[in-house]
């Protein structure tokens, strides 16, 4: 089942939006991230699935393209290695849902491996496959970068993890060898 746009209600009046510059909208693609991980002067590799991936000490950022068409989806999802135990997902859940209901984005959550290890994931998305402006892919990506760093952060500092992230802080993004 599709959703006809017209359908939708435009509530307070506000214009549609309006394609950006002469040429419209654009359909990011993975040499699009690249020129702007480059322009970040990040570093990034390509992994074996073919995602960009951007990686930092203690987490990696990939840069992914999903779906079909008019349904692609660009997310940007972090990856974060530290790895806690079992025993603390009770603590992990209620310092993630503080995040999640503080941020727009990432939206973080667990993922626990067969052996019993938790770790956390962060992520956002965007609907791509029509196309967007690039302005707002460009700010988009770029916050959405900038916020998983500040995650890393904040959950260090909402856990007692500083021990662990001594010296991690004068590291510039994206100086971890893949």
């Amino acid at each position: 089942m599709s959703i006809d746009p017209s359908s939708i209600p435009n509530f307070g009046g506000q214009p549609e939006p309006q394609p950006s510059g002469p040429d419209g909208p654009v359909l990011p693609d993975q040499d699009l991230v690249k020129q702007l991980l480059d322009q970040m002067e990040l570093k990034y590799v390509v992994d074996d699935e073919g995602d960009l991936a951007a990686p930092w000490e203690q987490f990696r950022t990939y840069f992914m393209f999903r779906g079909e068409e008019e349904q692609q989806i660009f997310s940007v999802r972090t990856f974060y290695d530290r790895p806690h135990g079992i025993d603390d997902k009770p603590k992990l859940l209620e310092a993630l849902d503080d995040w999640n209901r503080r941020t727009l984005w990432p939206k973080a959550y667990t993922h626990t491996h067969d052996d019993g290890t938790v770790r956390l994931i962060g992520e956002a998305s965007m609907l791509i496959g029509t196309g967007v402006a690039l302005e707002h892919f460009v700010s988009s990506t770029v916050s959405w970068v900038r916020a998983s760093i500040e995650f890393d952060k904040w959950i260090v500092e909402q856990l007692g993890l500083e021990a662990d992230a001594e010296g991690e802080g004068d590291e510039k993004p994206g100086d971890a060898e893949a």
